[in-house]
């Protein structure tokens, strides 16, 4: 028998949050993606793809940016920040992107010419894509064990749900 707890060898379960750094419902769900990050640890590897949605203007910038915070190492933190921001983001856009990563002491210059050389598109746009493929509609949307949950309606139950499929497949069911 497999025990994922302390088998250092198990693979974590994976947790793909859809997600859209604009949005105000996924500036909610954070508290419960914290809570899932503390609660399993290693155990559960969280996984930001994106969805810019069409109607906010700074979506798709905010996206690359993300990647880019990846690239240098500081993704959640990066995302956590500027989803903290959204107003922020609305009135002053690439500005408040750059800020953000200047504040995270990541290289804002690098940050400014990914955003212009395009050096994430692809990653992006391959996401959304997926994202569309599975009948994603809105954001947050999470999959996990190949179950969809839909938060953007209601963040509510909705980290119970996550907690059930995570610990029945953490426990090799």
């Amino acid at each position: 028998m497999n025990d994922s707890t302390t088998d250092p060898t198990a693979r974590p379960v994976v947790l793909d949050v859809w997600c859209e750094l604009q949005c105000p419902d996924c500036r909610t769900a954070l508290e419960d993606l914290r809570a899932l990050r503390d609660r399993y640890g290693d155990r559960l590897e969280v996984r930001l793809r994106h969805f810019p949605l069409e109607k906010h203007k700074h979506a798709y910038a905010a996206a690359q940016a993300a990647e880019e915070a990846l690239a240098q190492g500081a993704c959640w933190p990066y995302v956590e920040r500027v989803l903290g921001g959204v107003a922020e983001l609305d009135a002053r856009g690439e500005a408040y992107l750059l800020q953000v990563a200047r504040e995270l002491g990541l290289d804002d210059e690098e940050f400014d010419t990914a955003l212009i050389d395009g050096r994430h598109l692809l990653a992006v746009d391959a996401d959304q894509a997926e994202g569309k493929a599975i009948g994603v509609t809105g954001t947050p949307t999470y999959v996990i064990g190949g179950e969809r949950l839909d938060g953007g309606k209601s963040q509510e139950g909705l980290r119970a749900r996550v907690e059930e499929i995570a610990d029945r497949l953490l426990a090799g069911g």
